[in-house]
């Protein structure tokens, strides 16, 4: 029995898809992939705390939908534009597949979980004394 250690996803280059990743994965305890407009071309890869709050952590772009040009990811679809736009960066290749696309200060608001709403208290009503 050989001690062959598991690669990366998207490591080797040789996968369906490049991994955009948006957030560390370490402070995750569960993950989720759904599909994001037609099956199979682009999928969300989502992360849930230990708080119990949900946050994408990657994209998941087919091969089909972009291609890797000059350590750059081209986006072919419409669907890939809008989500690379989205993104407002572009993604930094780190090897094979992977993709890292840095989160800015300015958009790090939009990455945290948003507050708890405060709702305004209703003003007291005075109810008239009774008089004896």
């Amino acid at each position: 029995m050989t001690n062959q250690l598991r690669q990366k996803p998207g490591s080797s280059g040789m996968g369906d898809y490049y991994h955009v990743e948006v957030l560390p994965k370490s402070g995750f305890v569960t993950f989720r992939t759904q599909d994001v407009g037609t099956k199979g071309h682009i999928q969300r890869v989502t992360g849930k705390r230990a708080s119990g709050s949900w946050a994408t952590v990657k994209w998941l772009i087919g091969k089909e939908d972009a291609h890797l040009s000059s350590g750059k990811l081209v986006a072919d679809t419409k669907d890939a534009k809008d989500l690379i736009k989205q993104l407002g960066i572009q993604p930094i290749h780190l090897s094979g597949d992977r993709f890292k696309a840095k989160v800015t200060s300015a958009d790090s608001k939009s990455a945290k979980p948003a507050p708890a709403k405060k709702t305004k208290k209703a003003p007291s009503t005075k109810r008239p004394s009774a008089k004896k």
